[in-house]
């Protein structure tokens, strides 16, 4: 049997199903969830819930969910107890990247992530591929499930962003999987949604870190200040990945009572999940992948040695700044 048809031997069994979306669900997992949603209706799956935990705070994450009328649902006020099945998409490990307690175990694992096998009825991770949205684009195909305007624009969105209009390592799967969506495709959709991607807090965050930039050889590390957004950070890394010669960067910054961390990187021979860990593990919670990665640290770490925010990143920004250099292995001699 193919995987396309061994999903559908275990939905055709579920008469509820709640898909779980990783924690702030971004485009890549929010169009899984819909496809998954498609594919399931379609084989007589009665309901049909997508939660999530977290908060979608990306201004064009929030417009995504709008504009393409995504009914969501928190963990928090769904009963995951009470259905047949339940189904992870874009993540695959019970309880580290979910609400969800760990004692959850899914019936259905759809991932691009690398993982460990989690047991699940039906389990497919292919780290090979680019986005999770790829996988449902061959079972939708596949299942000849109807491509609606609506789904296809989630899809093709997504397959977008996940590798950044296909900078950022894109397997020619990506490519594939957007020629097969694009002709169902809404663009004026899709030209909205590329507008929304920043607030007035996100701009002025962006404009701190470039402000503040400091620069190692090809890495780079700057502060986005004290900000509202929680996404504005990962989005100054991404701007700041653009600049010429910089191949690795990384952006702090507090948000509510905790200092955020991302980091991105192209350059083949740094995996900036595990960078993290080894500059950051000890003091927080920090993790992530091969080009993208991220974390936080509670302010109680640094909040003793000043009174406030201005103050409390000069002091916290010496440290971490000399932290992430040490991880990539560049001094103040280099």
């Amino acid at each position: 049997m193919s995987r396309a048809a061994d999903l559908v031997s275990v939905l055709e069994t579920a008469e509820s199903l709640v898909i779980v979306c990783h924690d702030n669900p971004d485009p890549d997992c929010l169009a899984s969830a819909l496809a998954l949603e498609a594919i399931a209706l379609e084989q007589g799956v009665e309901t049909v819930t997508i939660a999530y935990g977290g908060e979608i705070s990306h201004q064009q994450n929030r417009a995504f969910v709008n504009m393409l009328d995504i009914a969501l649902r928190t963990i928090e006020e769904t009963e995951i107890d009470a259905v047949d099945c339940i189904a992870f998409v874009d993540h695959s490990q019970p309880g580290e990247t979910t609400e969800l307690s760990e004692r959850v175990e899914p019936d259905i694992v759809v991932d691009h992530h690398p993982g460990e096998a989690v047991g699940a009825r039906f389990e497919d991770i292919r780290s090979r591929y680019g986005a999770t949205a790829t996988l449902f684009v061959e079972y939708l195909e596949e299942l000849d499930v109807e491509l609606t305007s609506r789904l296809a624009s989630a899809l093709l969105f997504a397959l977008h962003r996940e590798r950044l209009d296909f900078v950022r390592d894109p397997t020619r799967r990506e490519y594939e999987a957007a020629l097969t969506v694009y002709p169902d495709a809404d663009l004026e959709t899709l030209e909205q949604l590329y507008g929304s991607a920043f607030s007035p807090g996100t701009l002025d965050a962006i404009g701190r870190a470039i402000a503040s930039r400091t620069r190692r050889g090809s890495s780079l590390v700057a502060s986005a200040g004290a900000t509202a957004e929680t996404d504005a950070l990962p989005q100054a890394a991404d701007y700041l990945l653009n600049l010429e010669g910089v191949d690795t960067v990384f952006v702090y910054g507090i948000v509510g009572d905790s200092i955020r961390l991302s980091a991105r990187s192209i350059d083949p021979r740094i995996h900036i999940g595990r960078t993290l860990n080894d500059g950051f593990g000890e003091l927080g919670s920090v993790g992530g992948h091969h080009d993208m990665a991220g974390g936080r640290i509670e302010l109680g770490l640094f909040a003793d040695d000043a009174d406030d925010s201005e103050v409390l990143l000069e002091f916290a920004g010496d440290r971490l700044t000399r932290r992430f250099f040490d991880a990539v292995n560049l001094n103040d001699g280099r």
